[in-house]
């Protein structure tokens, strides 16, 4: 048995893992690179594999860096199944159209932009795949339910159970029996923080012959979600009433935006923040908001119990989604006392750019960074301090305050990640660190054998091939 490590190798995104045994070969998610100059080139170059001769998926979530390139693999040629939860089926016949037009959107300005400069001789741009290819793809998924035994090949026996990241995200347990032998491999995908507003703390395992181990914030401690919540509320409050501006949050469309909705809505329900407008400016957010009320059974009861508020309030805070282009416009006429959410979670495409065009040069105004942002990425450029960025071809100055709050992260941060390893009953055999920065993926690994005293922690190179 092999392992190939396709993505997510010293770097956060790109989650794409081969396991090859002598009867079976199948990925463990199939995700898009992100953030940086060489993203495009890395989705374009990845999956250099005979995908025609893959058994099957194994999908822990929907986030695009976990399922993005999943529509790449049927355009290579993969015809079998994909195995995920139910609600992450929901979730993806949302996200991969959606993706799909993107796609399609850059290529036809990359082709514009070819025959404005008059590039004459080069081939017209392509998308990774169209909004077709990404329907049928949703042909091959196959939904299942937490906790229950999948088959996905003769030799292999699967169990989805809750990661606590976002609405139906999983670590999944693979038994392998290759020839007279059989390991048991763990992949944690992406884990939660506890304590999450939305979604249910998750799972712990018990054994591995095999893991591989998620390190995203590997690095560091979020604050308490109490501070969080009040940190929050000051700088809404602040903005808002204080300074007269609006509060812009760039959160990803699937989950990041219905936390914030349901925090906001919360912070006003106790009287900690004004009555406000709030804008959610993607056509996915609903998407995904409505997704998320058709699987209320997986759900904290407490954000049940808000959401049922929430279908039956009146008045303030007025939540306003926008579906057209139009409407998505006329929202930057307004001067003051709007939270606009809008996607994407790094600021990387999408409505949020504009957003932040029209709001960053204003210092009445704030910016609130309140997840994960990739190296190379405009969102990490804001939180380093840059004083300008570059939107749409034009430097724009940075006068809007930014606030960072760690603490509405859906990843786990150190505490959380070791608390999650400490439940194993034995360490495992292997430990592969995936999905982190480099410098935080040996920092982590020095933290494990610290702490746990595991012997075996290892931190793969980008296509490294591991035996086992």
């Amino acid at each position: 048995m092999r392992i190939t490590f396709l993505g997510a190798a010293e770097e956060v995104t790109g989650s794409c893992f081969l396991v090859e045994t002598s009867r079976t070969r199948f990925l463990v998610d199939c995700g898009m690179f992100q953030g940086g100059r060489d993203a495009d080139g890395k989705n374009h170059d990845a999956l250099d594999i005979d995908v025609r001769t893959l058994d099957f998926v194994l999908l822990t979530h929907a986030h695009i860096d976990h399922s993005g390139l999943l529509p790449r693999l049927v355009v290579l040629g993969f015809r079998g199944p994909i195995w995920c939860t139910e609600p992450t089926a929901d979730l993806l016949g949302v996200m991969l159209p959606d993706s799909a037009h993107i796609q399609e959107k850059e290529a036809e300005w990359s082709t514009r932009r070819r025959v404005r400069e008059h590039r004459r001789g080069e081939a017209d741009p392509a998308p990774l795949y169209t909004v077709v290819q990404s329907l049928q793809t949703l042909k091959q998924l196959k939904p299942v339910k937490y906790g229950n035994e999948a088959r996905p090949h003769d030799t292999v026996r699967c169990r989805f159970r809750d990661a606590g990241h976002i609405l139906g995200s999983s670590f999944i347990e693979v038994q392998v029996e290759d020839g007279p032998q059989a390991r048991k491999l763990v992949f944690s995908g992406d884990l939660g923080q506890p304590g999450h507003p939305l979604v249910r703390d998750h799972e712990f395992p018990s054994e591995a012959d095999v893991l591989i181990m998620e390190s995203t914030y590997g690095n560091r401690l979020h604050r308490p979600m109490a501070e969080t919540l009040t940190e929050l509320a000051e700088a809404v409050t602040d903005t808002l009433v204080n300074r007269g501006g609006n509060v812009v949050i760039p959160a990803f469309a699937v989950g990041r935006a219905q936390d914030i909705v349901y925090l906001l809505l919360r912070l006003h329900r106790e009287g900690r923040v004004p009555d406000m407008k709030i804008y959610v400016d993607s056509p996915m957010a609903l998407e995904a908001t409505k997704v998320t009320l058709k699987h209320l059974d997986t759900l904290e009861p407490e954000a049940r119990e808000g959401m049922a508020w929430l279908r039956s309030r009146r008045g303030q805070p007025e939540i306003l989604f926008t579906q057209d282009v139009e409407d998505s416009i006329a929202i930057n006429q307004v001067r003051s006392g709007a939270v606009i959410i809008s996607a994407s979670g790094m600021c990387e495409a999408g409505r949020i750019k504009y957003h932040l065009r029209e709001n960053l040069p204003r210092a009445e105004s704030a910016v609130v960074i309140c997840g994960f942002q990739a190296g190379g990425t405009l969102g990490r450029r804001i939180v380093d301090g840059a004083t300008t960025v570059r939107l749409f071809g034009d430097e724009v100055p940075v006068r809007a305050r930014v606030h960072t709050i760690g603490g509405l992260s859906a990843h786990g941060d150190q505490a959380a990640l070791l608390d999650w390893l400490g439940h194993f009953e034995r360490p495992p055999g292997s430990v592969f660190l995936v999905h982190g920065e480099r410098s935080t993926q040996h920092m982590f690994r020095d933290v494990i054998v610290d702490r746990l005293g595991w012997p075996d922690i290892r931190v793969p190179a980008p296509g490294e091939t591991v035996e086992l």
